[in-house]
């Protein structure tokens, strides 16, 4: 009996600047691992949206975009932003709607030093940054809840509310603690109760309060500004962080700063439960002043891909992935000039296919 393969069917939404670029790399890094595991097979369909398609349309995504994407097991995303194209406009129209009316609730960014990556950390090494930011993606404080007052007048207010669920809030934190339990490592809360005394009380209660059913988890709080100095001065005190949207936006981009830089910052937007897509991006900038040269550095977007595959159920890939960027991060022989390499995108990401080839 002829067994069946699994077909992934994956929207790709290149975005712009370099989103297309690096996108089409980590394409051909997922097709060389189903060509060369066979069981399964992936069906990419581009869709052209994004700042261009703004200037043109005045919409980052077509009225049926949400339905069209729905369709898809995942969903993977280059860059968004482009000079001309109000920021807020670029992300909340294209990348937020999607996290949003997908319920990707769950934003996993992994904060992890490989061998060979530049650290601007003295007497650090790999064995000391080694985490997992859990960033809450569908609520606080991004939630896009307020109100501009008095437009034009001497009397203009504007009020950004930043919305807290008890529904929301113990998903998120639920999701962080069967990952620690799972993993068998600590997990840390990032706060600020001190300061934000409704919104992050609350947080602050429900982390205790779930606390009591994983007594096997190893817990710390930390105020976010405790966080941030101890992330650069202590950083191997981290395994699992949970927090809210705006300050796992933050302490995410210093976790890249401290891992290698942007030019190696993956992250995944999940729905746990798989009833939506989940969308997976590397989480650099368009860097509009780079595109078209070749210097874009592919290897985030080759991590995110890896995610994905283990998102699909096949972590040896997304290993066998990260195990292939950090050999060539420590050999330093094909590489972008970001890593202090003269190699183009395309170059890498045909040093990373043959690779997996001779896996």
């Amino acid at each position: 009996m002829m067994s069946t393969k699994t077909v992934y069917r994956v929207a790709v939404i290149g975005g712009d600047g370099i989103g297309p670029e690096v996108l089409r790399e980590g394409q051909k890094a997922l097709a060389a691992v189903a060509q060369k595991d066979g069981r399964f097979s992936f069906e990419f369909t581009e869709f052209p949206w994004g700042c261009e398609y703004y200037l043109k349309t005045g919409k980052m995504m077509p009225e049926d975009g949400i339905e069209t994407l729905s369709h898809f097991d995942a969903i993977y995303l280059g860059a968004v932003g482009y000079p001309g194209v109000p920021d807020h406009i670029s992300l909340r129209d294209l990348l937020l709607r999607i996290r949003h009316d997908f319920d990707q609730y769950v934003n996993l960014r992994p904060v992890k030093l490989l061998k060979g990556a530049p650290c601007p950390l003295v007497g650090i090494t790999e064995k000391d940054i080694d985490m997992v930011f859990i960033r809450e993606n569908s609520e606080g404080e991004y939630a896009g809840s307020g109100a501009w007052l008095y437009p034009g007048t001497p009397r203009e207010t504007v009020i950004q509310n930043g919305v807290f669920s008890r529904f929301g809030t113990e998903r998120i934190m639920r999701y962080a603690y069967e990952l620690a339990k799972k993993e068998h490592r600590s997990l840390t809360s990032i706060s600020k109760g001190n300061a934000l005394n409704y919104s992050m009380v609350f947080w602050d209660q429900i982390f205790a309060e779930l606390g009591k059913e994983y007594p096997e988890v190893e817990t710390h709080s930390y105020l976010v500004d405790a966080a941030s100095m101890f992330m650069v001065k202590d950083p191997k005190r981290y395994q699992v962080v949970v927090c809210s949207n705006l300050f796992g936006d933050i302490l995410t981009d210093l976790g890249a700063a401290i891992s290698g830089g942007m030019g190696l910052a993956a992250g995944a937007n999940l729905n746990p439960e798989r009833t939506y897509p989940s969308m997976f991006e590397p989480i650099h900038g368009s860097a509009p002043d780079i595109a078209g040269t070749g210097k874009a550095n592919p290897l985030a977007s080759i991590w995110s891909a890896s995610q994905m595959l283990d998102f699909f159920g096949h972590p040896e890939w997304g290993r066998r992935l990260l195990a292939i960027i950090e050999a060539m991060l420590v050999e330093k022989t094909i590489l972008t000039p970001d890593m202090g390499g003269t190699a183009t995108t395309s170059e890498v990401g045909d040093e990373v296919v043959k690779r997996i080839e001779e896996a």
